[in-house]
């Protein structure tokens, strides 16, 4: 039997208070239709006995207290799915935002997903290539991993995304190279969404990316939704069309934000910096959805982007981030402002997992190694610069000179790149060998002998 409840107890933000309401359940959705006969969808998020507190999508402006009529939809939000959601834009509630139409669904899923039975978790190796040096070759981003960008205000992560969502690409050992991008951004001005469409179609690749987009006037509602939404169709793309897929979401600080201006609609007691309590387990809910899975063909991998205010690493998203992810790509406020692109901080920046998908099997026998190396000598580069802004550049022995020189190169040549410039492994690894070879070998402590013997050439001047 379908009962409409006419009239609305109270409304607050978003929120409208339904009491009387039989046989709900949480996050049951609604419809809710006004007195011009419009029509509004809601989903329960609060229940206190036979009193219902729904979260209406398109904001409460015009909803009566005494005509409104809600009805109950008997089932979740769920996101229609087919493989024509390839190529298209959608909103932050799932909904085409393209002009193409409707989606006809082969099926509808729940936006909350399916809990992942942790037996069934395959851990991941191969590697993403991203065409970027400094994290192929650094920072490598693994098949099936959660791996994200801590940025700040006005840094240039929103080119990174596109960078690396146009140039990224994977083949597996059965020569499956299946591969869509997930791209979601959340709370950005209509210049940045336009200039992420207008990418991702300059650069051929818009066909395999299924793009959520939510303004930043959109309501906050859509913002809570629109990474559900995204890792929804990430799911079928991968579980159900052995695909892989890379699934971007910027900016994750605006999620949050929206999220604790949920929590304050609902008067829930406010934890730090007046985030809700739940805020890790919430974000948690997202990043778990990456991996893989036993017998399915398809990944799932995790590229979040968040921005921290004031370049505060221990801000709670990004400190409940690191948590929660395997490591991260850090970018460095002193390399932006020197004009590198792309800024990638190299000594915050770790992948935890990228020892398993690198090497002979996957990239190249000398690739850890390498890695190893250019880390431990720009930390050397960096106590040399340190030193030097003590005692005067003049000063510094002949071995620290030598550093200042070789961190010049590795920022110019190494990390900086065009925003179109692909390089292959191959070419990464080699530029990283042509920088070292800068040093002395004595000085190439962390690389075996017989790697240096097939790889080092020396460029040392004295």
């Amino acid at each position: 039997m379908i009962l409409d409840y006419i009239g609305v107890k109270e409304i607050n933000g978003s929120l409208i208070v339904v009491d009387g309401v039989e046989n709900a359940f949480f996050e049951e959705t609604v419809d809710i239709r006004l007195e011009d006969g419009s029509f509004r969808q809601g989903r329960i998020v609060q229940m206190e006995g036979s009193r219902v507190v729904i979260q209406v999508f398109e904001g409460t402006r015009e909803i009566s207290l005494t005509n409104t009529r809600t009805r109950l939809r008997g089932r979740p939000m769920e996101m229609p799915l087919s493989p024509e959601i390839l190529g298209r834009t959608f909103n932050g509630a799932g909904k085409p935002i393209d002009g193409l139409g409707a989606i006809f669904p082969e099926k509808s899923v729940n936006i909350n997903g399916a809990p992942i039975n942790p037996a069934s978790r395959v851990y991941p190796k191969n590697y993403i290539h991203t065409g970027i040096s400094s994290i192929d070759t650094l920072m490598t981003l693994i098949r099936g991993q959660k791996l994200p960008i801590f940025s700040g205000s006005g840094m240039k992560h929103n080119e990174l995304a596109v960078q690396i969502a146009s140039q990224a690409s994977v083949t597996d050992k059965d020569g499956n190279d299946d591969f869509a991008i997930v791209f979601c951004a959340m709370g950005v001005k209509n210049d940045v969404a336009e200039f992420f469409r207008r990418s991702f179609d300059e650069s051929g690749v818009l066909q395999n990316v299924v793009m959520f987009l939510n303004l930043a006037n959109d309501p906050i509602i859509e913002r809570t939704l629109a990474p559900r939404c995204a890792l929804s169709a990430a799911e079928y793309l991968a579980y159900e069309k052995d695909m892989h897929v890379l699934v971007i979401m910027t900016d994750m600080t605006a999620y949050a934000e929206a999220l604790r201006e949920f929590s304050s609609s609902k008067g829930e007691i406010p934890g730090r910096k007046g985030y809700p309590g739940y805020l890790y387990s919430d974000l948690a809910s997202l990043y778990e959805r990456a991996g893989m899975v036993h017998g399915k063909k398809g990944t799932i991998t995790q590229l979040p982007i968040l921005t921290m205010p004031n370049d505060d690493v221990t801000h709670p998203v990004p400190d409940l981030t690191g948590y929660i992810t395997e490591g991260q790509i850090s970018l460095d406020r002193s390399l932006d402002n020197s004009k590198i692109y792309p800024p990638v901080g190299i000594l915050p920046s770790l992948s935890r997992l990228m020892k398993d998908g690198i090497g002979a099997e996957f990239t190249r026998d000398d690739h850890k190694a390498l890695a190893d190396q250019l880390f431990a000598s720009y930390a050397k580069t960096q106590e040399a610069r340190s030193l030097a802004s003590v005692i005067g550049e003049e000063e510094l022995s002949k071995k620290d000179k030598r550093y200042l020189k070789f961190g010049k190169l590795f920022e110019s040549k190494f990390i900086t790149q065009g925003f179109k410039e692909n390089r292959s492994i191959e070419e990464s690894l080699d530029l990283g060998w042509e920088i070292l070879g800068t040093l002395p070998r004595i000085d190439l402590d962390r690389v075996p002998e017989d790697i240096l013997d097939k790889y080092y050439v020396s460029r040392v001047e004295d």
